[in-house]
């Protein structure tokens, strides 16, 4: 059975401007129904890193916040903290980030929540008991949250071909050690030359599988889980983040953590996606290259797989750019295979429907 997406265009006339077809939109696609009076409800979305443009203007999240509020909701936006060392590691420097990014109260008029507390600590694992996961990590702010909307802004991603609702959902609400897990398949190691022997370390370690000695950290690589905790703890990343993994694993993993995200919040949670500055790198670069096709439009639905499908072939329909990453290639049938051509993006799509995250099958309305 296909699932419903509703898409509106860029075209825009008086008392029908983008900002109008934002609350058009939220209408139609039945967002208003996931929350009830009084709820908590959790708009996850990008801030953008610091350097970079293309993330979502913070004037149509404030549509969103006031259709919110006019049915009686609470709505605060966040994000969890990143895994890398850029302006969003940490609580403090995320905030600022948002807020010189645009989304300060008086834009927004919502406050602004890091899902996973200051450092990434304040974490729920949430049972999942799937193939990479039994557990996963999931930002305490979302996990609380009565409901859930994620604002999404559909670009090229380096880890995932694409990074659309998913990833938003997934990779974003997991925590700092969360966000490891999902990078990395193999176990962490201390560079000596870094380390403090400050202990730091075996306070959070899980396992107990860390000890200081000699000057230095040590890790039982027997007793140790791979959690990532210590990866996220050391000061001097003298445990140093580990990358290493295959893109089709790190999509399944994504797909996994959006279900622990969701497994809660059923008939709670609601998607929109902009298919506007499509470049070819996430949001969380510290740059924004040339976007690869024209804007398109806004979508909206209940089913994050089915949004993501629709927005890749709308991507695909389009004619390319010159002078982007496409290169010469501004009609080939999938943009995101012609900048990422290891990358199998279908991937995520297809293990999030085998998972139940939805369908790949959707019917789409224009309004």
């Amino acid at each position: 059975m296909a699932s419903d997406v509703y898409f509106t265009d860029m075209r825009a006339k008086s008392g029908a401007g983008m900002l109008d077809k934002v609350e058009k939109l939220f209408d139609r696609a039945g967002l208003g129904d996931i929350f009830s009076p009084g709820d908590l409800v959790a708009l996850k979305i990008h801030f953008g890193e610091r350097g970079n443009t293309a993330y979502i203007r913070p004037q149509y999240v404030r549509r969103v916040v006031n259709k919110i509020k006019k049915r009686g909701g609470r709505p605060f936006l966040t994000d969890a903290n990143t895994l890398y060392a850029g302006s969003r590691s940490n609580a403090v420097d995320h905030l600022q980030t948002a807020i010189e990014n645009g989304f300060a109260y008086a834009v927004v008029d919502a406050p602004l929540v890091i899902a996973d507390g200051l450092s990434g600590k304040e974490f729920v694992s949430v049972p999942v008991n799937l193939k990479h996961f039994q557990d996963v990590k999931i930002g305490s702010a979302i996990y609380h949250a009565d409901s859930l909307l994620a604002i999404t802004h559909f670009k090229g991603h380096e880890a995932t071909g694409f990074g659309g609702a998913l990833k938003n959902l997934g990779m974003g609400s997991g925590s700092r050690s969360g966000k490891q897990m999902m990078h990395s398949d193999i176990l962490p190691e201390v560079a000596g030359d870094k380390c403090l022997a400050c202990g730091r370390c075996t306070k959070w370690c899980p396992a107990g599988a860390i000890t200081v000695a000699e000057g230095r950290a040590v890790i039982d690589r027997d007793r140790c889980l791979g959690c990532g905790e210590c990866t996220v703890t050391c000061n001097t990343r003298a445990i140093a983040i580990n990358w290493k993994t295959t893109p089709d694993v790190i999509q399944e993993k994504i797909a996994e953590y959006s279900l622990g995200v969701l497994k809660d919040k059923p008939g709670k949670s609601g998607f929109i996606s902009f298919l506007t500055n499509i470049t070819p790198d996430c949001d969380c670069a510290g740059w924004s290259d040339a976007a690869v096709v024209s804007d398109i439009g806004i979508l909206a639905s209940l089913d994050p797989v089915a949004l993501d499908q629709a927005c890749v072939d709308l991507v695909n329909e389009q004619a390319g750019i010159r002078g982007t990453r496409l290169g010469d290639q501004v009609n080939a049938p999938d943009k995101f295979r012609v900048v990422y051509p290891s990358i199998d993006w279908s991937v995520q799509l297809e293990y999030g429907e085998s998972i139940g995250l939805g369908t790949r099958k959707y019917s789409l309305t224009k309004i």
